[in-house]
């Protein structure tokens, strides 16, 4: 073997501290928040850090430190979406990267350390381009090897230059929990081992009699002697294409016309890819160099004349609101028309997983493009889908998202909600909840108790009597804002035309949620509702 394929490689490491947050909540976040994963943090804020929370932590210990700390999903797809542009970033000034995960990415330090003069000025090099850019906080290490490198640029100054050959003195004071083992970690510390030069030290032999080849691996990396290889990633396909005009064109037809060769070249680079466009941006540039951007989703995938139909409908939308505004803007700058349009695939998918069937699908893709041509006449909000969202009233379990959207819940519905109305659900949900009547025989509103139990029998409900009735059953929603906690009961009624009930008894201390979303606190009683100093009745939703 070579001495070359001995000695470790210069390389330099490049971490985004926090990275998971960064992309979860924008560089403006400084509230104390956490990322999760299996129920144990995984990721969280430097407030966060200040209070105590470490990553590890189970959710419950985490809370309990931070009671207001924000908890987040984790979300890798969402991580490595937010970290391409800092990657392109980086390649533009440095060309052979290596990502090892969103906030991690690995160089080789040769070729960069000629260009500029040295390591040292390379990395500050690339730390002013970072910062520059929005990223201050990019940290960068390097040493001889990604292991050590990597140690280096975690070690907390912006830049931290390990000399060659001196990679084993830098980790030997190094605790053996660097190795991010757990199990091996455990018994190495039983066994009274707490340093990395301590575990360097019982040499390779003895390791590999204990873990294998897993054990020599540990001992290399402890001593500094990581050779792992640079591997570059391959560059990212130039997907997206643009057509300009020397004049502006102002008939949506003649621009459809003109991008149709444009949509093509999108689904050829897409094609060359084995990949697939599910998900459009359509930027359009008008004569006075104003930029209208919209994003549009398809249920399966893009072909050219889909393209070509999205650029009509966001023209056609572009010129009604023109119109709609013509009489009042500046002659000068009046809409004219289109100067430059651009297709740029947002997210994109393995061709594979887009095979049509045997018998094909052309009612979804029908469907698709009739309800998408129904939203450009209508609006971006004139056509939505439901989804279900988590919550205990019903109000707060339904949520409408504009066509073409991806659908992100509020509220997570997997979560457990006590109090929550279990199936079935009532057919008709009244939002916001709407007052209404529940009396007794002799007229005079129903009310709650203390011990959560009704005042009278209800006799009547919305002016109708009542056949049969359950109930009531306590909803409690716990909150750190008076203002949005919601204390009360539920009742279900069936009045004698067989009009099935939900009804909702807010308590009539402090203002709630759902009393603030019906006629609002402090707002007139309407005639004929219930109301007393023990509260008010809303109807939450009707069965049929």
């Amino acid at each position: 073997m070579s001495r070359a394929a001995r000695e470790p490689v210069r390389v330099i490491v490049l971490w985004f501290p926090d990275w998971p947050l960064r992309a979860a909540l924008g560089a403006e976040a400084e509230e104390p928040a956490a990322i999760l994963h299996a129920n144990r943090v995984v990721a969280c804020s430097a407030a966060a850090r200040a209070q105590g929370v470490r990553t590890g932590q189970r959710r419950r210990e985490a809370q309990g430190l931070v009671p207001s700390l924000r908890l987040l999903p984790a979300d890798p797809a969402r991580d490595e979406r937010a970290f391409q542009p800092v990657l392109r970033l980086i390649e533009a000034q440095a060309p052979g990267a290596q990502l090892l995960r969103p906030g991690l990415v690995l160089l080789r330090a040769r070729g960069v350390a000629r260009y500029h003069g040295g390591e040292a000025e390379a990395a500050r090099a690339l730390h002013a381009l970072l910062a520059a850019s929005g990223h201050p906080e990019v940290r960068l290490g390097i040493a001889d090897g990604p292991f050590t490198a990597e140690l280096a640029a975690r070690g907390g100054d912006p830049l931290l230059v390990v000399a060659a050959g001196a990679s084993a003195a830098f980790l030997a004071p190094l605790p053996v929990q660097a190795l991010r083992t757990p199990g091996v970690t455990a018994l190495l510390l039983r066994l009274g081992i707490h340093t990395l030069g301590e575990l360097a030290a019982l040499g390779p032999e003895r390791l590999r009699e204990r873990f294998g080849e897993h054990g020599g691996r540990l001992h290399a990396l402890a001593s500094g002697a990581d050779s792992r290889p640079v591997v570059p990633r391959d560059p990212d396909p130039e997907l997206a294409a643009e057509v300009e005009f020397e004049s502006p064109l102002g008939q949506s037809d003649q621009i459809a016309f003109a991008v149709r060769q444009s949509a093509d070249a999108v689904l050829l680079a897409l094609g060359k890819a084995s990949l697939v466009c599910t998900e459009v941006r359509i930027d359009l540039t008008d004569d006075d160099g104003q930029v209208t951007s919209r994003t549009w989703l398809h249920p399966t995938c893009f072909e050219a004349a889909d393209l070509v139909d999205r650029v009509r409908w966001q023209l056609e939308s572009l010129a009604a609101e023109a119109a709609a505004t013509g009489a009042d803007a500046d002659e000068a700058h009046r809409f004219r028309g289109i100067a430059r349009v651009r297709i740029a695939p947002v997210a994109v998918d393995d061709a594979a997983h887009h095979q049509p069937g045997l018998f094909g699908s052309g009612t979804d893709e029908r469907l698709h493009h009739a309800v998408s041509r129904v939203q450009t006449l209508l609006g971006h909000e004139g056509v939505v889908t439901a989804v279900v969202a988590g919550g205990r009233l019903l109000s707060d379990r339904q949520q409408l998202t504009p066509w073409g959207e991806r659908v992100v819940p509020a509220r997570s519905a997997d979560q457990p909600w006590p109090g929550q109305l279990p199936d079935p659900l009532p057919a008709e949900v009244f939002d916001p909840p709407r007052p209404i009547a529940v009396t007794a025989a002799d007229g005079s509103p129903v009310g709650v108790d203390g011990r959560g139990r009704l005042t009278a029998d209800p006799a009547a409900v919305d002016a109708c009597a009542v056949a049969s009735w359950a109930g009531p059953w306590p909803v409690r929603d716990r909150r750190g804002d008076p203002a949005g906690a919601l204390r009360g009961e539920r009742l279900q009624l069936v009045d004698v035309e067989e009009r099935a009930w939900l009804v909702l008894h807010l308590a009539g201390t402090g203002a709630s949620r759902a009393e603030a979303a019906g006629t609002g606190a402090g707002a007139e009683t309407e005639a004929g509702v219930s109301e007393t100093a023990a509260g008010r009745w809303l109807a939450e939703g009707r069965y049929h």
